[in-house]
């Protein structure tokens, strides 16, 4: 089939609100292939990828061992029985999620809940918080992004996922801002909003983005898990890290809390987890864990019929043993300093469009904007649409999509890096 083939199916046959179709035809492609940072369309044309796949592909696309150890689990046995029947690797993945969180950060195990998706893993972390406390109030923060579950979007602040279901929502989370490194002055002010949450509310858990992705690349100042830590401790509440998009040596550390070398309570996993495989994960720590949850009976309380699949268990135990063998974490950290600079040789203006750029290992975005201060969504998407017909795919970040985002694997080399900004930087300046 063609692309157009493919997308005139998709038109006829998909829910009408999934697959964004532009009627000029320069959005979307359709993935034929794909392999380490390239992409190939369905007509043949190769893509660098500048996404990863939403984050996925930390390894590179169809990394040969973690393909390896998919096919060869799929060939023994695809599927066991979740909380039922267990299987092997579904007891060596949990004791390896410990060992890179809870254990390797000196606070004793991990214990695991498994998911499939990362809303879910969210989900069974804000279960976990009331089990815990008693509480049943969140904390979450303006520009966050957790998924479109139900529970999920009680902490998820974007009106465009939580309005149509507002009616049906319990909302229990409670919105503060997000500081931001650009503004100091925003840390205490944000205290201050927590405090007054925390004595006008029951809260039983702070869920927080240590770097919010889909919020726009927002970086906080140093100092801002500390204090969520020293808070949560204070009002006895659970810290929540999502670092299902950071995880994995994203930011140049294994995890973006290990930056201000905060310990949360739970750590909500996914994405980068498998490389490809739909499989997330919940960890706490072994005693918040076990205060929450009790002992099964036979029958668990919060439960999927694919948990802990053996196939994403087999490619999560490769995922993580190549990001660590290749030191990938180390290669995100050095490879992101080479993009920040390229991103800031960009300049500060650009035909009548102010530019900005943050980032921290390999996700770095640049923020597009009007002389007036207003976001330029229209033009950054109209840029990214320019890249992808050059070869480059990227994406748009932030409630108005005004940000370009670099998110791509941790294989990427700085050859092709500079070629993505260089790329980036031509695009800018054919609108001068």
């Amino acid at each position: 089939m063609t692309s157009r083939q493919i997308l005139n199916s998709l038109r006829d046959y998909e829910s009408r609100n999934i697959t964004f179709i532009d009627p000029d035809g320069g959005w979307p492609i359709v993935w034929k292939r794909a392999r380490g940072v390239n992409v190939w369309d369905a007509e043949g044309k190769r893509y660098l990828d500048l996404t990863a796949a939403f984050g996925v592909a930390a390894t590179g696309h169809a990394n040969p061992r973690v393909v390896k150890a998919g096919q060869k689990q799929m060939a023994i046995l695809p599927h066991a029985m979740g909380d039922v029947h267990p299987h092997e690797l579904k007891a060596c993945l949990a004791r390896k999620l410990s060992a890179i969180t809870f254990e390797r950060w000196s606070t004793g195990r991990a214990k695991t809940i498994f998911c499939n998706s990362g809303f879910e893993a969210v989900e069974a972390a804000l279960k976990t918080a009331f089990l815990a406390t008693s509480k049943n109030g969140v904390i979450a923060f303006k520009g966050g992004y957790h998924g479109t579950g139900y529970g999920a979007l009680n902490a998820t602040h974007r009106a465009h996922f939580r309005a149509p279901f507002r009616d049906q929502l319990r909302q229990f989370g409670h919105f503060v801002g997000f500081p931001t490194a650009h503004d100091p002055a925003s840390l205490p002010m944000v205290e201050s909003e927590i405090r007054r949450v925390l004595r006008q509310r029951e809260i039983g858990a702070i869920l927080v983005e240590p770097i919010q992705v889909r919020g726009g690349i927002n970086i906080p100042p140093k100092g801002f898990l500390k204090m969520l830590r020293r808070l949560c401790d204070d009002h006895k509440a659970l810290l929540i890290a999502d670092e299902i998009y950071t995880g994995f040596g994203r930011t140049g550390d294994w995890f973006a809390c290990e930056h201000e070398r905060v310990v949360p309570d739970v750590v909500c996993l996914g994405k980068a987890l498998t490389g490809g495989f739909p499989l997330s994960a919940c960890a706490g720590r072994s005693e918040v864990m076990d205060e929450a949850w009790p002992l099964s009976s036979g029958e668990a309380i919060h439960t999927s019929t694919f948990l802990g699949n053996p196939v994403g268990c087999a490619m999560a135990l490769a995922q993580i043993e190549e990001i660590r063998s290749q030191n990938l974490v180390r290669r995100s950290a050095r490879s992101g300093q080479h993009l920040l600079k390229g991103l800031e040789s960009l300049g500060f203006e650009r035909g009548g469009t102010r530019l900005s750029s943050r980032g921290r290992g390999l996700l770095a975005g640049l923020e597009l904007r009007h002389d007036d201060g207003s976001p330029a969504g229209a033009l950054a998407m109209r840029v990214i649409k320019k890249l992808l017909r050059c070869g480059f795919i990227f994406l748009p970040e932030g409630e108005h999509a005004n940000i370009v985002s670099f998110t791509p694997a941790l294989t990427i080399s700085e050859a092709q890096l500079r070629s993505a900004v260089v790329a980036l930087d031509r695009t800018l300046s054919w609108r001068e």
